[in-house]
């Protein structure tokens, strides 16, 4: 329900607040006032884009929002991220003279794509030329659900529609991978072939390549060698007569024997390298160079070939095409098993499609029945209205059927899709009896905001439409109009009108009372110059 409305510097409003009452609202004003520009402002909180041309001249931004009481369970799962406090949610738009445009739902930043989803859950808004819901598909699909009441076998059905959708992607992708690998049957086999015979072992490239390093530069190891023996024999002699030379001097130098000692540890340390170097010395292997050259060759192939960084690489690839081709082996099993799975979930999904299909066409003659019978009192006396069920040679998300509303509003005319027959007060009409047929179900509607449907007609028909919307229940309703009638019924009513001052145009609104109502209705019966008349109509209509 919307409950308050604030526009700042939005067209020709500076500032206006409204606050708005369950039941039945209506708004009058003349021609020009700027009642479009109640539902301009509306529009841009539905997510509509905006540009600044909408901006009061001389302000730098303006700014609409509306605050809704929202109770409807769809709506409140979709707000679920914006705080909602007791129901209550706050939508603001602010549009600045540069052009940007900001969103806040419950003061929480959000997108035109959220609005343009929430929108049509909080506010319906219907026009003579505006009346585009009611030839959508989906809508017309949503209404016969609601009157069938079958929201608990679509719940399971497209639960299991899903499943069956998922299962039927997994053959698909299963049958392709299936046939690109038999195609390419040979090519895996041969790849996996060559590196299989190749025996690599994880770690093995490293190996080979120090140890490639030391055979090619094994003339230079071994003189090195050579060299640093020698140097250490020569040292090794020296530091014998040293530490010697300190023994004899023991008796006299207290810290002879500790020296000649550290001496000797030294000594065995460099008679240990040198015992390392004689163990590791090389000599040059002409033939373990070549079978090292002719390994690391194999392997640095197979990595161009198989554009592949290391040894580890290799083999992973390796493994990966064992799989495949057991996979391949193995890939009638396991495409016969996916097969039979994936006919299970379609035959449980057909059957409950089957339920929800019955279910639907008992709800299409019911509300075939009630539009028709409704209608007529409303200025369509040989209105027709059928719903027609159309198998779909697939499941859909939605069932297996094709819904769509006919209308005849004349006799001897068969019903056609309404977009292609109906005028537009024809359509603002059956939005009307829709609606209404729709509150009795205890359908959680949005606010429905209609836009001089009424125009055109008068009288009895007049006064049927004021019927229908005052009475519509679960429902609020706010209707824009031009008709006295309609006007009179309202619970509640609020005056558009413009202002100039100092050469400048406001557009204000506000709230009548009962005396301010009768003239106003008055104004609408009579024009400009009120009649005695128009006064005592205005009252009879008002019942004051």
């Amino acid at each position: 329900m919307l409950q308050h409305l604030h526009i700042q510097n939005y067209a020709l409003i500076e500032n206006l607040d409204i606050d708005f009452l369950s039941g039945f609202t209506v708004i009058t004003g003349e021609t020009g006032a700027g009642k479009s520009i109640l539902l301009g402002a509306l529009s841009v909180l539905l997510g509509n884009r905006a540009d600044t041309a909408v901006i009061r001249p001389g302000a730098k931004r303006c700014v609409v929002e509306a605050t809704f009481l929202v109770n409807d369970f769809v709506a409140t799962q979709y707000l679920a991220d914006y705080d909602i406090d007791n129901g209550e949610c706050i939508i603001r738009r602010e549009i600045t003279d540069t052009g940007k445009s900001r969103t806040f739902i419950n003061d929480t930043p959000a997108t035109l794509a959220v609005l343009k989803d929430i929108g049509p859950l909080l506010i319906d808004i219907h026009s003579q030329h505006q009346n585009l819901l009611l030839n959508n598909a989906d809508f017309q699909l949503n209404v016969l659900d609601t009157v069938a009441n079958d929201a608990e076998i679509l719940n399971v059905y497209q639960s299991e529609y899903r499943q069956y959708q998922t299962a039927r992607q997994e053959l698909q992708l299963l049958q392709k991978e299936a046939e690109q690998s038999s195609n390419n049957l040979d090519y895996i086999q041969f790849q996996h072939k060559e590196l299989k015979a190749a025996n690599l072992t994880d770690g093995e490239q490293e190996e080979l390549e120090s140890e490639l390093l030391v055979l090619e530069n094994a003339e230079s190891i071994k003189q090195t060698i050579y060299e640093t023996r020698n140097l250490l024999d020569t040292i090794s002699s020296n530091m014998h007569s040293a530490r010697q030379s300190l023994e004899k001097a023991a008796r006299v130098f207290p810290l002879a024997d500790q020296l000649a000692q550290r001496i000797e540890d030294s000594n065995i340390e460099i008679d240990d390298i040198e015992s390392t170097l004689a163990a590791n010395d090389i000599s040059f292997d002409p033939d373990r160079l070549e079978q090292v050259s002719d390994r690391l060759n194999i392997i640095y192939s197979l990595q161009k070939k198989y554009h592949k960084a290391s040894v580890a690489e290799l083999l992973d690839m390796q493994q990966n095409l064992h799989d495949q081709l057991n996979s391949i082996e193995n890939h009638d099993e396991i495409l016969l098993e996916k097969e039979k799975k994936t006919e299970e979930l379609h035959h449980q999904a057909l059957a409950t499609a089957q339920r929800l299909t019955a279910a639907r066409r008992g709800a299409a003659d019911e509300i075939a029945a009630q539009l028709t019978a409704r209608l007529k009192p409303l200025g369509i006396p040989a209105a027709t209205v059928t719903v027609e069920i159309t198998p779909l040679p697939e499941l859909s998300p939605r069932g297996q059927e094709r819904v769509q509303l006919l209308f005849s509003a004349n006799k001897n005319m068969p019903p056609r899709p309404i977009e292609k027959i109906a005028s537009g007060g024809e359509i603002a009409r059956l939005m009307l009896t829709l609606k209404a047929m729709l509150s009795v179900q205890s359908y959680n509607l949005p606010t429905i905001i209609f836009d001089e449907i009424d125009t055109g007609v008068s009288g009895r028909i007049a006064d049927e439409m004021a019927t229908v919307m005052q009475q519509l229940p679960n429902a609020q309703v706010i209707s824009i109009t031009h008709n006295p009638q309609i006007a009179a019924r309202g619970s509640q009513h609020y005056r558009v009108y413009k202002e100039e001052t100092s050469g400048v145009a406001r557009t204000h609104i506000e709230p009548l009372a009962d005396a301010d109502r009768i003239q106003e209705i008055a104004q609408m019966l009579s024009g400009a110059d009120i009649t005695p008349a128009a006064i005592s109509n205005a009252k009879n209509l008002l019942h004051l």
